[in-house]
């Protein structure tokens, strides 16, 4: 559908932006059926009403994202359905790292007795210190609002001597090209987190196949299992198990 109509446009692309939090000009041009340059006023408009930041090839919305709050409360019961599968993928006595995602914030909840937990994550350090079954190895660092995590050198240089055998990540999108997040100094955690993992979990509800984010943290080869649910979609995830990453769809 052509939006020819400027405030209408605008308004289409808030709500593709608050519902990904990333928007790429290019491909919001081919679906709006405009130019890029057209597009682009239209985001530099959004970016002066104070409703978009813009960033090389798109936007995001301002104050690194969605808010974690808004995050959590979006497809809960996608995101409880993967926590769950990705607790039943744990083995007895591992070491896990994990990240600061909201799925994975749910996963904390769900985590069996006797495993060593690393994590950078305030919501998860929060539940998984209240658990005496667990040990718990936190990472210090700058602390990050919109993910409610710490990061920085201080995250990165403790994870050069840590070794884990699972490093389960959140993501912003998931597509052939590899694992997207949306935050630069998140993305750079993750990394380290993969680089310390023997193997690496991506949780992501299935709404993340079909989502845009700027930042590639983690190509495919990178990913040992990807855990989505049922509503993702099958082509998309049979893109992906091309790509030779093993897909895990878990119920709802």
């Amino acid at each position: 559908m052509r939006y020819t109509d400027a405030p209408r446009r605008r308004d289409e692309l808030l709500r593709r932006l608050r519902a990904a939090g990333y928007l790429s000009a290019a491909h919001a041009a081919a679906e709006l059926d405009v130019s890029e340059m057209t597009i682009r006023r239209d985001l530099r408009q959004l970016a002066l009403d104070g409703l978009a930041v813009r960033v090389t090839g798109g936007a995001r919305l301002p104050g690194d994202g969605v808010p974690f709050e808004l995050r959590t409360d979006r497809f809960a019961a996608q995101k409880s359905a993967v926590a769950r599968a990705v607790a039943d993928l744990l083995p007895p006595g591992a070491t896990v790292a994990l990240d600061s995602g909201t799925t994975v914030a749910r996963l904390a909840d769900l985590l069996p007795a006797g495993l060593t937990v690393v994590t950078h994550s305030v919501p998860v350090v929060a539940v998984c210190a209240t658990r005496p079954d667990l040990r718990l190895i936190g990472l210090g660092g700058v602390f990050n609002p919109a993910t409610r995590s710490f990061g920085g050198p201080a995250v990165r240089g403790a994870l050069e001597d840590i070794v884990v055998d699972i490093a389960v990540l959140s993501a912003t999108a998931v597509g052939p090209d590899g694992v997207f997040c949306a935050d630069p100094y998140d993305a750079e955690t993750k990394r380290a987190l993969a680089a310390a993992a023997r193997s690496v979990v991506v949780a992501a509800d299935g709404s993340k196949l079909a989502a845009r984010a700027p930042i590639r943290f983690a190509p495919l080869d990178v990913v040992s299992t990807l855990v989505t649910d049922s509503s993702a979609d099958s082509a998309a995830v049979r893109s992906l198990e091309a790509a030779g990453v093993r897909v895990s769809r878990a119920a709802a």
